[in-house]
């Protein structure tokens, strides 16, 4: 099978509020199947200064916003 060339996006984000987002959704998904089942929606959009407004709802809701210059490239 060929190896895949692209990086995962949990290792090319580093850290700020990318990090914290995928940190959170990894846990809510791992808790979510821990339990037996879950639901879980997630929404983006462009804010001032083009900065990205994340929403991930799962009972709770946690909101991040991103700065562009974090964004994974």
């Amino acid at each position: 099978m060929a190896e895949s060339r692209i990086t995962p996006l949990s290792q090319r984000a580093k850290g700020g509020q990318v990090r914290e987002a995928l940190d959170q959704l990894e846990g809510l998904i791992v808790d979510g199947l821990k339990h037996g089942f879950f639901e879980l929606s997630m929404a983006c959009e462009v804010i001032k200064e083009r900065k990205r407004q994340l929403l991930i709802k799962s009972g709770k809701s946690h909101k991040f916003t991103i700065p562009e210059e974090e964004l994974p490239r």
